[in-house]
Protein backbone atom coordinates (compact mmCIF):
# COMPACT_ATOMS: atom_id res chain seq x y z
CA UNK A 1 0.00 0.00 0.00
CA UNK A 2 1.26 3.65 -0.77
CA UNK A 3 2.37 5.56 1.94
CA UNK A 4 0.39 9.13 2.55
CA UNK A 5 3.06 11.71 3.44
CA UNK A 6 2.33 15.40 4.94
CA UNK A 7 4.99 17.78 4.12
CA UNK A 8 4.66 20.23 7.46
CA UNK A 9 7.61 22.01 6.53
CA UNK A 10 10.54 22.65 4.49
CA UNK A 11 11.97 19.59 5.80
CA UNK A 12 9.21 17.94 8.08
CA UNK A 13 7.17 15.29 7.15
CA UNK A 14 4.24 13.10 9.04
CA UNK A 15 3.24 9.78 7.86
CA UNK A 16 0.50 7.53 10.01
CA UNK A 17 1.59 4.20 11.30
CA UNK A 18 -1.44 1.47 11.47
CA UNK A 19 -0.58 -1.60 13.11
CA UNK A 20 -3.23 -4.73 13.68
CA UNK A 21 -3.49 -4.91 17.20
CA UNK A 22 -3.84 -8.37 17.37
CA UNK A 23 -0.38 -8.59 16.05
CA UNK A 24 0.70 -6.60 19.06
CA UNK A 25 -0.77 -8.83 21.43
CA UNK A 26 -0.06 -12.38 19.71
CA UNK A 27 3.81 -10.81 19.93
CA UNK A 28 3.25 -10.03 23.45
CA UNK A 29 1.87 -13.38 24.62
CA UNK A 30 4.75 -15.09 22.59
CA UNK A 31 7.48 -13.24 24.30
CA UNK A 32 6.04 -13.97 27.60
CA UNK A 33 5.92 -17.43 26.82
CA UNK A 34 9.69 -17.35 26.09
CA UNK A 35 10.42 -15.49 29.40
CA UNK A 36 8.69 -17.95 31.24
CA UNK A 37 10.87 -20.81 30.55
CA UNK A 38 13.55 -19.23 32.45
CA UNK A 39 12.22 -16.70 35.36
CA UNK A 40 12.48 -17.18 38.65
CA UNK A 41 9.70 -16.68 41.41
CA UNK A 42 9.54 -17.71 45.38
CA UNK A 43 7.47 -20.70 45.15
CA UNK A 44 8.07 -22.06 42.10
CA UNK A 45 10.44 -23.71 40.36
CA UNK A 46 12.22 -22.53 37.31
CA UNK A 47 10.52 -22.64 34.46
CA UNK A 48 7.36 -23.51 36.14
CA UNK A 49 6.03 -20.42 37.01
CA UNK A 50 2.54 -19.53 36.14
CA UNK A 51 1.97 -17.03 33.17
CA UNK A 52 -0.82 -14.89 35.26
CA UNK A 53 2.45 -14.17 37.42
CA UNK A 54 4.80 -13.86 34.89
CA UNK A 55 2.43 -11.28 32.59
CA UNK A 56 1.98 -9.37 36.22
CA UNK A 57 5.54 -9.34 36.61
CA UNK A 58 6.67 -8.47 33.04
CA UNK A 59 3.80 -7.74 30.76
CA UNK A 60 3.70 -4.21 31.48
CA UNK A 61 7.64 -4.20 30.04
CA UNK A 62 7.27 -6.58 27.44
CA UNK A 63 4.37 -4.97 25.80
CA UNK A 64 6.70 -1.91 25.99
CA UNK A 65 9.47 -3.74 24.15
CA UNK A 66 7.01 -5.04 21.34
CA UNK A 67 5.39 -1.53 20.59
CA UNK A 68 8.40 0.10 20.21
CA UNK A 69 9.83 -2.70 18.21
CA UNK A 70 6.82 -3.09 15.74
CA UNK A 71 6.44 0.71 15.53
CA UNK A 72 9.81 0.94 14.33
CA UNK A 73 9.96 -1.60 12.24
CA UNK A 74 7.10 0.06 10.64
CA UNK A 75 8.38 3.58 10.37
CA UNK A 76 11.44 2.01 8.81
CA UNK A 77 9.14 -0.36 6.24
CA UNK A 78 7.27 3.10 5.34
CA UNK A 79 10.07 5.48 5.12
CA UNK A 80 11.62 3.04 2.72
CA UNK A 81 8.57 2.86 0.48
CA UNK A 82 8.59 6.13 0.25
CA UNK A 83 12.03 6.43 -0.45
CA UNK A 84 12.77 9.05 2.43
CA UNK A 85 16.22 9.42 3.95
CA UNK A 86 15.04 10.22 7.45
CA UNK A 87 17.27 12.90 9.34
CA UNK A 88 17.49 12.43 13.15
CA UNK A 89 14.72 10.31 15.30
CA UNK A 90 11.70 10.46 14.41
CA UNK A 91 8.60 11.85 17.23
CA UNK A 92 5.63 8.79 17.38
CA UNK A 93 2.42 9.69 19.14
CA UNK A 94 -0.34 7.45 19.35
CA UNK A 95 -3.43 8.84 17.55
CA UNK A 96 -6.92 8.10 18.58
CA UNK A 97 -10.80 7.31 17.50
CA UNK A 98 -8.38 4.10 15.00
CA UNK A 99 -10.48 1.77 13.95
CA UNK A 100 -11.10 -1.20 16.26
CA UNK A 101 -8.46 -4.05 16.00
CA UNK A 102 -5.93 -1.58 14.71
CA UNK A 103 -3.21 0.99 16.32
CA UNK A 104 -2.78 4.49 14.90
CA UNK A 105 0.08 6.51 15.12
CA UNK A 106 1.65 9.80 13.31
CA UNK A 107 5.21 9.72 12.87
CA UNK A 108 6.81 13.11 12.71
CA UNK A 109 10.25 13.62 11.28
CA UNK A 110 12.31 15.46 9.18
CA UNK A 111 14.17 14.41 5.71
CA UNK A 112 17.77 15.41 4.46
CA UNK A 113 17.90 18.49 2.16
CA UNK A 114 18.56 19.22 -0.89
CA UNK A 115 22.09 20.56 -1.35
CA UNK A 116 22.32 23.04 -4.55
CA UNK A 117 26.24 23.70 -4.52
CA UNK A 118 27.03 26.72 -6.23
CA UNK A 119 29.88 26.90 -9.12
CA UNK A 120 33.03 25.93 -7.44
CA UNK A 121 35.00 27.44 -10.72
CA UNK A 122 34.09 31.09 -9.32
CA UNK A 123 34.91 30.00 -5.86
CA UNK A 124 38.61 32.13 -5.11
CA UNK A 125 40.73 29.29 -2.42
CA UNK A 126 43.91 30.08 -1.26
CA UNK A 127 46.45 27.58 -1.15
CA UNK A 128 49.65 27.73 0.88
CA UNK A 129 52.37 25.68 0.65
CA UNK A 130 56.20 25.73 2.84
CA UNK A 131 59.74 24.90 1.91
CA UNK A 132 61.91 23.56 5.35
CA UNK A 133 65.15 25.69 4.65
CA UNK A 134 68.18 24.78 6.34
CA UNK A 135 67.42 27.68 8.99
CA UNK A 136 64.01 26.08 9.68
CA UNK A 137 66.44 22.80 10.33
CA UNK A 138 68.90 25.19 12.54
CA UNK A 139 66.21 26.26 14.44
CA UNK A 140 64.78 23.03 15.22
CA UNK A 141 68.55 22.28 15.98
CA UNK A 142 68.69 25.17 18.60
CA UNK A 143 65.40 24.16 20.35
CA UNK A 144 67.15 20.61 20.37
CA UNK A 145 70.42 21.71 22.37
CA UNK A 146 68.19 23.67 24.60
CA UNK A 147 66.23 20.41 25.46
CA UNK A 148 69.63 18.98 26.60
CA UNK A 149 71.34 22.28 28.14
CA UNK A 150 72.83 21.87 31.87
CA UNK A 151 73.24 24.38 34.14
CA UNK A 152 76.49 25.47 36.56
CA UNK A 153 76.66 27.65 39.52
CA UNK A 154 78.33 31.33 38.32
CA UNK A 155 81.20 32.44 40.71
CA UNK A 156 79.82 34.95 43.57
CA UNK A 157 81.10 38.07 41.82
CA UNK A 158 79.54 37.28 38.62
CA UNK A 159 76.14 39.06 37.89
CA UNK A 160 72.60 38.07 36.53
CA UNK A 161 72.36 37.84 32.40
CA UNK A 162 70.51 36.56 29.62
CA UNK A 163 69.69 33.09 29.73
CA UNK A 164 70.88 32.43 33.61
CA UNK A 165 68.72 30.57 35.56
CA UNK A 166 68.11 32.48 39.04
CA UNK A 167 67.03 31.28 42.44
CA UNK A 168 64.78 33.96 44.08
CA UNK A 169 62.16 34.66 46.93
CA UNK A 170 60.52 37.52 46.44
CA UNK A 171 57.44 39.17 48.19
CA UNK A 172 55.18 41.95 46.80
CA UNK A 173 52.87 44.20 47.78
CA UNK A 174 49.75 46.28 46.74
CA UNK A 175 49.38 49.94 48.95
CA UNK A 176 51.41 48.25 51.82
CA UNK A 177 49.24 44.67 51.85
CA UNK A 178 50.35 41.18 50.17
CA UNK A 179 48.59 39.72 47.76
CA UNK A 180 47.79 36.10 46.64
CA UNK A 181 50.28 34.46 44.62
CA UNK A 182 52.61 37.50 45.22
CA UNK A 183 55.17 35.72 47.55
CA UNK A 184 57.74 32.32 47.00
CA UNK A 185 60.53 30.86 48.35
CA UNK A 186 63.81 29.29 46.04
CA UNK A 187 61.51 30.30 42.88
CA UNK A 188 63.34 29.13 39.93
CA UNK A 189 62.64 31.58 36.23
CA UNK A 190 65.58 31.51 32.82
CA UNK A 191 65.81 34.88 32.35
CA UNK A 192 65.08 36.28 29.07
CA UNK A 193 62.35 32.99 28.30
CA UNK A 194 59.68 35.43 29.19
CA UNK A 195 58.56 33.29 32.20
CA UNK A 196 58.07 36.66 34.26
CA UNK A 197 56.99 40.39 33.28
CA UNK A 198 59.70 41.98 31.68
CA UNK A 199 59.88 44.85 34.47
CA UNK A 200 60.89 41.91 36.80
CA UNK A 201 63.36 39.84 34.63
CA UNK A 202 64.93 44.09 34.07
CA UNK A 203 65.15 44.40 37.90
CA UNK A 204 66.93 40.76 38.58
CA UNK A 205 69.17 41.04 35.77
CA UNK A 206 72.39 42.79 36.83
CA UNK A 207 71.71 41.35 40.43
CA UNK A 208 74.45 39.45 42.11
CA UNK A 209 73.84 36.39 44.68
CA UNK A 210 73.19 37.35 48.06
CA UNK A 211 71.58 40.61 46.74
CA UNK A 212 68.36 42.14 47.71
CA UNK A 213 66.31 44.96 46.49
CA UNK A 214 63.00 46.42 46.37
CA UNK A 215 61.28 47.98 42.99
CA UNK A 216 57.95 49.02 41.47
CA UNK A 217 55.90 47.11 39.07
CA UNK A 218 53.10 47.82 37.47
CA UNK A 219 50.85 45.06 36.35
CA UNK A 220 49.10 45.22 32.56
CA UNK A 221 45.81 46.11 32.50
CA UNK A 222 44.83 42.63 30.76
CA UNK A 223 47.10 40.77 33.05
CA UNK A 224 45.34 36.72 34.14
CA UNK A 225 45.33 37.92 37.53
CA UNK A 226 42.19 39.63 37.35
CA UNK A 227 42.52 41.08 41.54
CA UNK A 228 45.84 42.75 40.70
CA UNK A 229 45.44 43.55 37.13
CA UNK A 230 46.43 47.55 36.00
CA UNK A 231 47.63 48.10 39.87
CA UNK A 232 51.07 48.78 40.97
CA UNK A 233 53.08 46.61 43.32
CA UNK A 234 56.32 46.66 45.30
CA UNK A 235 58.79 43.75 44.87
CA UNK A 236 61.41 43.07 47.68
CA UNK A 237 63.53 40.29 45.93
CA UNK A 238 66.94 38.47 47.45
CA UNK A 239 69.08 36.63 44.41
CA UNK A 240 70.04 33.36 46.29
CA UNK A 241 71.55 31.64 43.46
CA UNK A 242 72.65 31.87 39.34
CA UNK A 243 73.31 29.38 37.11
CA UNK A 244 74.95 30.03 33.74
CA UNK A 245 73.36 27.77 30.70
CA UNK A 246 75.53 24.97 29.19
CA UNK A 247 74.34 23.93 25.43
CA UNK A 248 75.74 21.18 23.99
CA UNK A 249 77.92 20.80 21.24
CA UNK A 250 76.64 20.14 17.63
CA UNK A 251 78.52 17.06 17.35
CA UNK A 252 78.45 12.84 16.89
CA UNK A 253 77.80 12.89 20.45
CA UNK A 254 74.24 15.03 19.80
CA UNK A 255 73.47 13.40 17.49
CA UNK A 256 73.94 9.42 19.20
CA UNK A 257 71.95 11.03 22.17
CA UNK A 258 69.13 11.78 19.57
CA UNK A 259 68.85 8.43 18.20
CA UNK A 260 71.28 8.95 14.95
CA UNK A 261 73.58 5.72 15.18
CA UNK A 262 75.91 6.90 12.13
CA UNK A 263 76.91 9.81 10.45
CA UNK A 264 76.53 12.20 12.38
CA UNK A 265 75.92 15.81 12.52
CA UNK A 266 75.13 15.55 8.77
CA UNK A 267 72.96 12.50 9.32
CA UNK A 268 71.11 14.31 12.29
CA UNK A 269 70.46 17.20 10.13
CA UNK A 270 68.97 14.97 7.28
CA UNK A 271 66.72 13.21 10.02
CA UNK A 272 65.08 16.77 11.38
CA UNK A 273 64.55 17.88 7.82
CA UNK A 274 62.51 14.72 6.93
CA UNK A 275 60.66 14.99 10.09
CA UNK A 276 59.92 18.86 9.71
CA UNK A 277 58.81 18.13 6.15
CA UNK A 278 56.50 15.58 7.81
CA UNK A 279 54.79 18.13 9.87
CA UNK A 280 54.72 20.51 7.33
CA UNK A 281 52.88 18.56 5.10
CA UNK A 282 50.49 17.37 7.43
CA UNK A 283 49.85 20.91 8.97
CA UNK A 284 49.84 22.66 4.68
CA UNK A 285 47.07 20.26 4.33
CA UNK A 286 45.00 21.34 7.02
CA UNK A 287 45.31 24.89 6.58
CA UNK A 288 44.64 24.10 3.03
CA UNK A 289 41.50 21.83 3.57
CA UNK A 290 40.46 24.21 5.93
CA UNK A 291 40.38 26.79 3.38
CA UNK A 292 38.28 24.03 0.99
CA UNK A 293 35.90 23.83 4.04
CA UNK A 294 35.23 27.29 4.23
CA UNK A 295 34.64 27.40 0.12
CA UNK A 296 32.13 24.58 0.54
CA UNK A 297 30.49 26.26 3.34
CA UNK A 298 29.66 29.26 1.53
CA UNK A 299 28.90 27.99 -1.76
CA UNK A 300 26.20 25.54 -0.94
CA UNK A 301 22.61 26.23 -0.33
CA UNK A 302 20.42 24.16 1.88
CA UNK A 303 17.76 24.09 4.61
CA UNK A 304 19.59 22.49 8.54
CA UNK A 305 17.78 19.60 10.02
CA UNK A 306 16.88 20.64 13.31
CA UNK A 307 17.03 17.65 14.83
CA UNK A 308 20.44 17.34 13.40
CA UNK A 309 21.50 20.55 14.72
CA UNK A 310 19.84 20.06 18.26
CA UNK A 311 21.86 16.78 18.45
CA UNK A 312 24.91 18.16 17.80
CA UNK A 313 24.51 21.15 19.96
CA UNK A 314 24.06 18.75 22.80
CA UNK A 315 27.37 16.45 21.62
CA UNK A 316 29.16 20.31 21.74
CA UNK A 317 27.56 20.69 25.40
CA UNK A 318 28.86 17.66 26.85
CA UNK A 319 31.98 18.33 25.11
CA UNK A 320 32.57 21.45 26.90
CA UNK A 321 31.29 19.67 30.28
CA UNK A 322 33.86 17.07 29.70
CA UNK A 323 36.69 19.20 28.86
CA UNK A 324 35.88 21.29 32.44
CA UNK A 325 35.80 18.28 34.25
CA UNK A 326 39.31 17.17 32.87
CA UNK A 327 40.51 21.10 34.37
CA UNK A 328 39.20 19.83 37.51
CA UNK A 329 36.08 21.92 37.44
CA UNK A 330 33.79 20.67 40.54
CA UNK A 331 30.57 19.26 39.45
CA UNK A 332 31.63 20.17 35.61
CA UNK A 333 28.58 17.47 34.66
CA UNK A 334 26.18 20.13 35.94
CA UNK A 335 27.90 22.91 34.36
CA UNK A 336 25.07 25.73 33.12
CA UNK A 337 26.10 26.09 29.11
CA UNK A 338 23.46 27.87 27.21
CA UNK A 339 22.70 26.59 23.75
CA UNK A 340 23.00 29.53 22.17
CA UNK A 341 26.46 29.36 23.41
CA UNK A 342 27.38 26.82 20.55
CA UNK A 343 24.37 26.86 18.17
CA UNK A 344 26.22 28.53 15.82
CA UNK A 345 28.85 26.41 15.89
CA UNK A 346 26.78 23.50 15.71
CA UNK A 347 25.11 24.46 12.82
CA UNK A 348 28.16 24.94 10.91
CA UNK A 349 29.04 21.55 11.62
CA UNK A 350 25.96 20.13 10.30
CA UNK A 351 26.39 22.18 7.29
CA UNK A 352 29.54 20.71 6.27
CA UNK A 353 28.77 17.53 7.56
CA UNK A 354 25.99 17.39 5.00
CA UNK A 355 27.55 19.14 2.11
CA UNK A 356 30.78 16.78 2.23
CA UNK A 357 28.82 13.70 2.68
CA UNK A 358 26.75 14.73 -0.71
CA UNK A 359 30.25 15.76 -2.43
CA UNK A 360 31.44 12.25 -1.38
CA UNK A 361 28.33 10.33 -2.84
CA UNK A 362 27.79 12.49 -5.86
CA UNK A 363 31.89 12.50 -7.40
CA UNK A 364 33.03 8.87 -5.52
CA UNK A 365 35.56 10.33 -3.44
CA UNK A 366 34.95 7.30 -0.62
CA UNK A 367 38.58 6.66 0.95
CA UNK A 368 40.02 2.94 -0.92
CA UNK A 369 41.75 0.77 0.85
CA UNK A 370 45.34 2.03 -0.93
CA UNK A 371 44.76 5.93 0.39
CA UNK A 372 43.93 4.08 4.22
CA UNK A 373 46.99 2.29 4.07
CA UNK A 374 49.33 5.22 2.64
CA UNK A 375 47.60 7.46 4.82
CA UNK A 376 48.70 5.14 8.21
CA UNK A 377 52.04 4.16 6.71
CA UNK A 378 53.26 7.79 6.59
CA UNK A 379 52.00 8.54 10.09
CA UNK A 380 53.55 5.67 11.93
CA UNK A 381 56.79 7.01 10.49
CA UNK A 382 57.39 9.59 12.83
CA UNK A 383 57.31 6.91 15.93
CA UNK A 384 60.06 4.55 16.66
CA UNK A 385 58.41 1.31 15.55
CA UNK A 386 56.32 2.06 12.41
CA UNK A 387 55.02 -1.87 12.80
CA UNK A 388 53.73 -1.49 15.85
CA UNK A 389 51.69 2.14 14.63
CA UNK A 390 50.75 0.10 11.37
CA UNK A 391 49.06 -2.77 13.41
CA UNK A 392 47.79 -0.79 16.02
CA UNK A 393 45.62 1.31 13.26
CA UNK A 394 44.93 -1.28 11.02
CA UNK A 395 43.72 -4.09 14.09
CA UNK A 396 40.72 -1.36 15.49
CA UNK A 397 37.83 -0.48 13.50
CA UNK A 398 37.28 3.37 15.36
CA UNK A 399 40.64 3.95 14.95
CA UNK A 400 40.56 3.04 11.17
CA UNK A 401 37.17 4.67 10.65
CA UNK A 402 39.38 8.11 11.83
CA UNK A 403 41.76 7.74 9.30
CA UNK A 404 39.00 6.94 6.79
CA UNK A 405 37.24 10.44 7.74
CA UNK A 406 40.83 11.99 7.46
CA UNK A 407 41.14 10.23 3.68
CA UNK A 408 37.75 11.30 2.73
CA UNK A 409 38.52 14.75 3.62
CA UNK A 410 41.41 14.91 1.66
CA UNK A 411 39.62 13.40 -1.63
CA UNK A 412 37.33 16.61 -0.85
CA UNK A 413 40.33 18.88 -0.67
CA UNK A 414 42.18 17.62 -3.90
CA UNK A 415 38.30 17.41 -5.94
CA UNK A 416 37.36 21.16 -4.66
CA UNK A 417 41.22 22.61 -5.13
CA UNK A 418 40.45 21.00 -8.91
CA UNK A 419 37.20 22.99 -9.38
CA UNK A 420 37.94 26.41 -7.97
CA UNK A 421 40.11 29.26 -8.66
CA UNK A 422 43.46 28.59 -6.44
CA UNK A 423 45.76 31.59 -5.18
CA UNK A 424 48.96 30.20 -4.55
CA UNK A 425 51.00 31.55 -1.73
CA UNK A 426 54.15 30.89 -0.19
CA UNK A 427 54.21 30.79 3.63
CA UNK A 428 57.20 31.19 5.92
CA UNK A 429 57.88 28.07 7.97
CA UNK A 430 57.30 30.18 11.44
CA UNK A 431 54.36 31.58 10.28
CA UNK A 432 53.24 28.37 9.50
CA UNK A 433 54.80 26.29 12.41
CA UNK A 434 52.92 29.62 14.93
CA UNK A 435 49.54 29.05 13.23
Amino acid sequence: MAVNVETLDKLERRITLRLPADTISREVEMRLRKLARTVKASGFRPGKVPMSVVTQRYGYSVHYEVMNDKVGQAFADATSEAKLRVAGAPRIAEKEGAPEGELTFDATFEVYPEINFGDLSGAEIERVSTEVTEDAVDKTLAILRKQRRTFALRAQSEAAAEDDRVTIDFEGKIDGVPFDGGKAEAFQFIIGEGQMLAAFESAVRGMKAGESKTFALKFPDDYQGKDVAGKEADFMVTLKKIEAQHLPEVNEALAKSLGIKEGAVEALRADIKRNLEREVKFRVLARNKAAVMDALVKSAELDLPSSLVDGETERLIESARADLKRRGMKDADKAPIPPEMVKPQAERRVRLGLVVAELVRANKLQAKPEQLRAHIEEMAQSYERPAEVMSWYLGDRQRMAEVEAVVVENNVTQFVLGQAKVVDKALPFDDLMAS
